[in-house]
């Protein structure tokens, strides 16, 4: 049996969330990555040599400002924050895509789970409608989702946003030994290839185990649900819903 994941806010491994997607572009050069004030989203963008800039938007200047300075946090996402290809801008994302008019290859979300209202808007169709508008046609987007094993029905209705905001979805799942079985959508305007350009050093991810992330077990397949909208928030109440028993 596999234990319920920790709902801490530590980082999520960001291999997983990055090099699925982007490993699958051909010489990507522009990235945003939407929270991910860590840098370690940053971190692996950074890797592939074809990468010409990066935008971070996070709210919290305060956590930049710690990735940026403290000496053992900017080791560990050594120091992508400090490289010139850098931009840091302190935001909300949502307000900031509706006035963005750059456009991007890739994408990422890294938002803090749905726990709120307040949270649960940066799951919206209106959300990804604004990225969509700062995606380049062969673009693609990835999106973390929380847990699809214990919160099954909230996973699902990421996915089921997403392709009602006009994506075709990826969906995908790994074990992280801090976190327990953790998923991920990743979304494009039109079919990707399925081949991986990965950047050279990688010590975990490959062809065989991109193909494993997709495989999905009974306990996590499809489940019919709702579009999470900002005038539903449906997101917000299946999470509350699924993750009130791990936490009482």
């Amino acid at each position: 049996d596999r234990t319920p994941p920790s709902r801490s806010r530590l980082p999520h491994p960001s291999p997983s969330r990055v090099h699925p997607g982007l490993a699958r572009l051909t010489n990507p050069h522009r990235v945003l990555i939407l929270g991910g004030g860590d840098g370690l989203a940053v971190r692996e963008v950074l890797k592939y040599p074809s990468i010409e800039n990066v935008t971070l938007v996070d709210l919290d200047p305060e956590m930049t400002r710690l990735f940026s300075r403290q000496e053992i946090l900017v080791r560990i996402n050594e120091s992508s924050l400090r490289s010139p290809k850098v931009r840091v801008v302190n935001e909300d994302a949502f307000t900031w895509l509706q006035s963005n008019s750059n456009q991007f290859d890739f994408v990422v979300a890294d938002f803090p789970d749905p726990s709120n209202f307040s949270l649960g808007k940066l799951y919206t169709t209106a959300l990804y409608a604004r990225v969509r508008s700062a995606l380049q046609p062969h673009g693609a987007l990835v999106v973390q989702c929380t847990s699809p094993w214990v919160a099954r029905k909230s996973f699902w209705c990421v996915d089921e946003t997403l392709r009602a905001s006009g994506f075709v979805t990826e969906p995908y799942h790994l074990y992280v030994p801090s976190f327990g079985e953790w998923g991920f959508v990743l979304a494009s305007l039109e079919p990707m290839t399925p081949h991986l350009n990965l950047p050279e050093g990688m010590q975990f991810m490959n062809e065989a185990s991109s193909r494993d992330m997709v495989h999905l077990p009974p306990d996590i397949v499809p489940l019919q649900g709702e579009p999470t909208r900002l005038n539903n928030q449906m997101l917000v109440r299946y999470f509350e819903a699924e993750w009130r028993p791990c936490v009482h």
